[in-house]
This record gives structure tokens, C-alpha cells and sequence, in this order.
């Protein structure tokens, strides 16, 4: 720390921490920084918005539920985060606890988040992350690795456009098996393309030599396009089939199955309802809290798992 000349630190003294973690990061911040802190928040800002539509259809939910949570607690974690490599928002495993312990509902979803997050808010205060340790390895691994096999094989019906297959694995697995000949040849092709790509960058990225310094300035530019390419494949990929889909809509003639009209705008801001109003009467919050049962234990936990895994991995 800096101190003038001449004066000397009083025993025992420190300067006070900012209590704040945005205090303490943004005044080192380089402005070298700042290019690609931009291209990475675009790229991940125009991937967060098909992304988050896919969780909140595994969700079970309405789609600008997932826009919604995709980009709110971005705002609150640049002020209160501590570890850069945690994702903000939906996930995958996430969304597929939801949407077996929301019952597809948005009121039980949004009570759900609120009360998951008391209980890790109360965790926290508590110093009771210890138990995070009781929890082995094997499980966390076996539990990921089903839900990677239902998540991924819930993708197959969009990319096929088969519509009105059920939720449940072994059920959507036969559906989906006995009515792949209703594939549709525009989502499969569009899909598969997409896919193709992003395999493609990716791979092009892993391979692509350092830039060299003195080389050409035509060599140069080239370099840093393929960089800036392969760097936010998933925006580009999401532009063009975006760009795709728009000029089939203005021809006439749309081959892919689209997501649809999304309601504008935000909701209105407010607690979460602690009561749901039903066709034989009103569900009052211990009902609720009943009904959702284990998942106000399984959620929480699996959420601060999958920080830990994070932080651990960075």
C-alpha cells in the first residue's frame, strides 16, 4: 500500500476493506482490458438469448421466464460477485429441477427461486458450507451425467421439430424413436448445420497459430477475423441462423418451426405470491411449500454444487 514519506503505520492498523466486492475489482480494472470484455459480452449476451428460451422450455415454463432469469441477477452480481467464472442465470441441471418441482407452474418457479435463495442466504450466514463436503463425488458425477443425457436428448425433438412429445425420458426416447419419419427437413437440416459450425470454429480456434507481430498488415487483419470468429462462434452462428429463418418469413415461405411472439417488456416488480389461485379454490403456502417438498433441500444444494465445481475447475 502506498504511505507517504515519513509517516509510519500505526501497529495493528489496517486499511478497511470495501464492503462492496465491485469496490474492490473496478479500481484496478485496465482499460486493455475493455475490447475483450466486449466482444466476450456480446458473444455471450447474444448466446444467452436462444439459450435461455431452451431453459425455459426444459423448465417447462413460458419462455420470457428464461430471458428474464438470463440477464437479472447479472446486474446484482457485478456488484456482489466475488468469483468471475460462476454463471449467473438458468443452467441446464437447474432448469431440469425446476421443472420437476415447479410443476410447470410460474408461480411455484418464481417461490421456488425466492425460497432457494433464503435457504442458501441463510447457509452462507450460518457457515454451514461444510455439508457440502458429506456430499461424494460419485453422486454429484452420476447426477450430471444423467441429466447431460436427458438434457441432450431433450434437444432431439427441436432439432427434428417434432412437436407434442412428452416430458418424461423413457416416454419422449419411444415417441421420439417411433415418429422420427414426421421429421421435419428445414429444423433437421438448420440444426444439424448449426451444429457442423460450431464443431467447426471450435476446432479452428484449438488450431489456429499465435499471430505474428511482424508479419503483414493483410495477414494480420485476416488473423484477428478468424480469432474474432471463432472466438464468438455462438453469436455468429445464432446471427446467421437468425438471418436465415428472417429471410424464409419474408418470402412466404417459413420451413422452421419458430418460437414464436414473446410477450414485451418486464414484469411488474414485486414479492412472489404466496398463495396460487386454482380451479377448486386457493393453494395456500403450506400446501405449496408441501408440494414442492424436497426440491426447497435438492435445488439449493445442487446450486451451490455446481459454483463449487466452477470455481474449483477456474
Amino acid at each position: 500500500r502506498y504511505r507517504p514519506a515519513g509517516v509510519r503505520a500505526m501497529p495493528g492498523s489496517r486499511c478497511p476493506r470495501p464492503a462492496l466486492p465491485v469496490l474492490r475489482w473496478l479500481p484496478r480494472y485496465s482499460r486493455a482490458w475493455l475490447p475483450l470484455d466486449v466482444l466476450a459480452g456480446l458473444a455471450v449476451g447474444l448466446t444467452a438469448v436462444p439459450q435461455a428460451l431452451a431453459y425455459a422450455e426444459l423448465a417447462g415454463l413460458p419462455l420470457q421466464y428464461g430471458l428474464y432469469s438470463s440477464f437479472m441477477g447479472c446486474f446484482v452480481y457485478c456488484l456482489l460477485g466475488t468469483a468471475k467464472d460462476v454463471t449467473l442465470g438458468p443452467t441446464a441441471i437447474m432448469s431440469l429441477l425446476v421443472s420437476s418441482y415447479a410443476f410447470h407452474q410460474p408461480v411455484y418457479a418464481v417461490l421456488l427461486a425466492f425460497l432457494c435463495g433464503c435457504i442458501q442466504l441463510a447457509m452462507g450466514l450460518l457457515r454451514l458450507g461444510f455439508l457440502l463436503d458429506f456430499i461424494s463425488c460419485p453422486v454429484i458425477k452420476g447426477f450430471t451425467s444423467a441429466a447431460s443425457i436427458t438434457i441432450s436428448f431433450n434437444q432431439v425433438k427441436n432439432i427434428l421439430g417434432l412437436q407434442g412429445i412428452p416430458r418424461q425420458f423413457f416416454l419422449q426416447l419411444y415417441e421420439t424413436l417411433r415418429r422420427i419419419g414426421e421429421t421435419r427437413a428445414g429444423d433437421a437440416v438448420l440444426g444439424l448445420s448449426c451444429l457442423a459450425a460450431l464443431a467447426g470454429l471450435r476446432a479452428m480456434k484449438s488450431h489456429l497459430p499465435q499471430a505474428v507481430p511482424t508479419a503483414p498488415l493483410a495477414a494480420r487483419i485476416s488473423h484477428l477475423i478468424v480469432w474474432i470468429c471463432a472466438t464468438a462462434r455462438n453469436a455468429l452462428v445464432v446471427l446467421c441462423a437468425g438471418l436465415v429463418a428472417y429471410s424464409f418469413q419474408v418470402m412466404g415461405s417459413q420451413p422452421f418451426r419458430l418460437t414464436g411472439s414473446i410477450p414485451q417488456g418486464l414484469p411488474p416488480f414485486r414479492p412472489p405470491r404466496f398463495s396460487l389461485a386454482a380451479p377448486n379454490g386457493t393453494v395456500p403456502f403450506p400446501s405449496m411449500l408441501q408440494d414442492m417438498g424436497v426440491g426447497l433441500a435438492v435445488v439449493p444444494l445442487m446450486g451451490l454444487l455446481e459454483s463449487v465445481a466452477i470455481a474449483k475447475a477456474f
